[in-house]
């Protein structure tokens, strides 16, 4: 993340984003720098408006949080067993994937 920070930074105080920038960024913060990983970041950023994609970020909606949509659902639609289905199914699925890991973490130690 601090690569990415660093080219925002340079962004914002009007200086060119390249990989010697970027490096002397993070090395001025402390950063083992990966050279691998600036080549990429300046590569990715090379056709990227950082304006633009700051602003368009920012104006995006939040995401809704995890359960509260279909508790919403269920709570505004008493007559309709399908949003309680979902649930379930969802829910099936959910432990099915636990299964499937063996269980999450739990069985890394025993």
């Amino acid at each position: 993340m601090e690569y990415v920070y660093a080219a925002l930074i340079l962004n914002e105080s009007d200086e060119e984003v390249n990989e010697e920038n970027v490096t002397a960024v993070l090395e001025s913060a402390g950063v083992d720098v990966e050279e691998s990983r600036v080549k990429a970041l300046v590569a990715a950023l090379e056709d990227v408006d950082i304006e633009e994609a700051v602003e368009t970020a920012a104006a995006a909606p939040a995401p809704a949080a995890g359960g509260a949509g279909g508790e919403v659902e269920a709570a505004g639609d008493d007559d309709d067993d399908e949003g309680g289905e979902e649930e379930e199914e969802a829910a099936e699925e959910e432990e099915e994937d636990e299964e499937a890991s063996g269980e999450g973490l739990g069985e890394l130690f025993g």
